[in-house]
């Protein structure tokens, strides 16, 4: 679909309600609270950037909500989109671990954080 073959803040929102997929939804407030989830990450991600100190089972739980209730390829997209290119190599260990990332993708010259994967190799 041409109006989505670049995400931007106007096609956003519509882009993710056409690839939402929880079949439980009932309301559209549970919808944004889905999409809300996005921000979570982002906001975590900055402040382990800052910090150095990570939530790791917090990220990881966003996560798994964003990538049940979008398809995967949408998800992919809208989290790399919302995320600033500084913080993709602190996701992928994230995307990596749940092995979302496992087929052949345009992901793969991504850097990863050594720091994030020793933190995900104790759970």
């Amino acid at each position: 679909m041409k109006l989505f073959s670049e995400l931007n803040n106007e096609n956003f929102e519509l882009y993710a309600a056409n690839n939402y997929r929880n079949s439980s939804c009932i309301s559209a407030e549970e919808f944004y609270e889905d999409l809300a989830r996005f921000k979570y990450v982002l906001r975590l991600l900055r402040k382990y950037r800052d910090s150095g100190i990570i939530q790791e089972r917090l990220v990881l739980n966003h996560i798994i909500v964003i990538y049940n209730v979008f398809e995967i390829g949408a998800a992919h997209r809208m989290i790399f989109y919302k995320l600033e290119p500084e913080l993709w190599p602190s996701v992928k260990p994230f995307l990596m671990y749940l092995n979302y990332l496992a087929e052949p993708n345009n992901y793969s010259d991504i850097t990863i954080d050594l720091n994030i994967v020793k933190k995900l190799q104790t759970i």
